[in-house]
């Protein structure tokens, strides 16, 4: 922008007017989004997290349906941001995918609410002995649940993207505070869910499950209101490409098509727009790097209609991003135990802390939230700063690095998880109490190291994640790059539950005894774990090898006056493209 005062990166209001970067964006912006999403995680866990308990003790659903349809639920809420966001990127932008999307959210909580307190809705209950539920009794809670899940898909990826993009990433200072962004946003995260594994957990299991489902509602209803008071301080970021979907599929055509021809060994040879275009789009030029070279045939400059560079290597992102995910499915499947077989592990021991008071087996996921929370300041305020010291990244560490602790953390976790297991069955062993409503003498706080290890871990798998696929999507597909985070989840949860079923039929068979029965007492858990801490161990090889040959991504943002203002290199910002084709982690 020739006007000072204005941002660097093409940035509107609503109105689609340019706004200055003193009076938009930034943490003022952003204070107006963390309430929602502190909101949107408590209903969302406070609906998950005893999602399988209720399915239980009153629907009548078997161990192995509950945490199947919990699974079930679950990946659809993170699949559906698929949608979400190719809408918000195609279509009508964040800001407007995401006040619709709200709207049927806010919906979904309402009549879910509804479905656990009014009694026509409910099973009746006699004594504490609840009768089956009815089949609409049934279908209106699992729509009341996927209502909820088809607004989920347009929140939640394009709330976190559209907090991002307050932040100017040609401005060095907003640069700066752009690195701590993601780590507080889902401090705000982890803030909501530990309200409800703490207090609406036993809110519901002691007061009522419709008091502890209307009151995320209205806390929900709340934070939308404060939401939409802070419009006039939000940045919006302009589309530059009328279909991000297409223009991957045309790459992909074109380099099929020319699949024979032979590439030139120049890749300056190869067909690019004038920077002139670039100055007067504000769309940012990627650079050439070896990786996925056949994609390159799609802009050969003797074929007609090529395609540019840059077309290409966003294509190439996408590509290198997909492979990673891949690497993240096994985590996600590990984490979908937390609110599914952890908490029935921790229904089968002592609860008790004296005075007749019962902890709810799904509060200790708490201490996942817990631990991230201790967790996350003493990474941004220490250890980002001692590592930037040593390795010169703003981010102390490179993004895959974050992504590879992470999953060292998870791997730890499940090996804790199964030792443990291996412990609860020698006790139920010695006591012999394996009675599918026996407690096992032995504390539920046993549990405990394998919350904390995934709680910490999360610091730098979970928001390691969501910042990587933002931080490397094209510039027009940073909402559906986003989804990359969600949709991993949501197959995790999708694979866990494929996993459950699979490994109960094949280990029932000829008469034998399941390793996830109704009786966790007498079934082999311990064998399950195992098998999950093999797969931990075997992906995180894997993700190792892959992040090894990764290309991060390499763009220009060309200034009217025709000078490069950066180029962006795993968070480091130059004045001039660099000569190497990428840093390797």
């Amino acid at each position: 922008m020739e006007n000072k005062g204005y941002t660097q990166d093409g940035s509107v209001d609503l109105r689609g007017r340019p706004v200055l970067a003193s009076r938009t964006g930034r943490w003022r912006a952003c204070a107006f989004l963390v309430g929602y999403e502190a909101f949107e995680r408590m209903a969302f866990y406070g609906v998950a997290s005893n999602l399988v308990v209720y399915l239980t003790t009153q629907l009548h659903e078997d161990t192995v349906s509950s945490v199947r349809s919990a699974n079930n639920w679950s990946g659809s809420v993170w699949i559906t941001p698929i949608l979400g966001a190719y809408i918000a990127d195609t279509y009508f932008g964040r800001f407007w995918t995401f006040t619709i999307s709200s709207l049927i959210y806010v919906l979904g909580m309402v009549l879910l609410t509804v479905a656990v307190s009014l009694k026509p809705f409910r099973p009746t209950c006699t004594s504490g002995i609840c009768n089956k539920a009815t089949p609409s009794q049934i279908a209106f809670f699992y729509a009341s649940l996927y209502v909820m899940a088809i607004g989920a898909g347009g929140t939640k990826p394009n709330i976190s993207t559209f907090g991002a993009d307050q932040f100017d990433d040609f401005d060095p200072h907003e640069r700066k505070l752009k690195v701590s962004f993601f780590n507080w946003w889902m401090f705000s995260s982890f803030t909501g869910g530990l309200m409800a594994t703490l207090g609406l957990v036993y809110i519901q299991e002691n007061l009522g499950w419709g008091l502890g489902y209307g009151i995320p509602t209205a806390g929900l209803m709340v934070s939308l209101i404060i939401f939409y008071l802070g419009t006039p301080n939000y940045r919006h970021k302009v589309r530059k490409t009328e279909s991000p979907a297409k223009e991957i599929a045309k790459v992909c055509a074109a380099a099929f098509a020319n699949r024979r021809l032979i590439l030139p060994n120049d890749p300056a040879e190869l067909y690019e727009l004038e920077t002139q275009h670039y100055m007067i789009t504000g769309k940012r030029r990627l650079h050439h790097t070896s990786a996925f070279r056949f994609l390159d045939k799609a802009a050969l400059k003797e074929r007609p209609r090529p395609c540019t560079v840059t077309q290409v290597e966003e294509t190439k992102l996408v590509l290198g991003m997909s492979i990673i995910w891949l690497a993240t499915l096994i985590p996600s499947t590990i984490w979908a135990q937390v609110n599914t077989l952890f908490v029935k592990q921790g229904t089968t021991l002592d609860r008790s802390l004296g005075h007749g008071f019962q902890i709810p087996a799904a509060s200790l996921g708490s201490f996942v939230t817990i631990s991230m929370l201790l967790s996350v300041p003493i990474y941004d305020r220490y250890f980002v700063p001692f590592m930037r010291h040593r390795t010169g990244n703003p981010r102390g560490i490179t993004l895959l690095q974050r992504l590879g602790i992470g999953l060292g953390f998870q791997v730890l976790a499940i090996t804790v998880a199964s030792l443990v297991e291996l412990e609860r069955m020698h006790v139920i062993g010695s006591y012999h109490v394996n009675g599918p409503k026996d407690i096992v003498p032995m504390s539920i706080f046993w549990l405990l190291p394998q919350y904390i290890l995934l709680g910490i871990g999360d610091v730098f798998n979970a928001i390691g994640l969501l910042e990587f696929f933002y931080d490397q999507s094209p510039e027009a597909m940073q909402s559906l790059g986003t989804t990359f985070f969600t949709s991993g989840i949501g197959v995790g949860n999708f694979l866990n539950s494929l996993l459950v079923t699979v490994v109960d039929k094949l280990t029932r068979r000829g008469g034998g005894k399941s390793w996830i029965g109704n009786n966790l007492n007498d079934s082999h858990l311990d064998y399950y774990y195992g098998f999950l801490m093999a797969i931990s161990a075997i992906n995180l090889a894997v993700f190792i090898w892959v992040s090894s040959k990764y290309n991060y991504k390499r763009e220009t943002l060309e200034a009217m006056e025709g000078k490069v203002l950066c180029v962006e290199m795993e968070g480091k910002l130059m004045d001039a493209p660099p000569s190497s084709l990428g840093l390797r982690v």
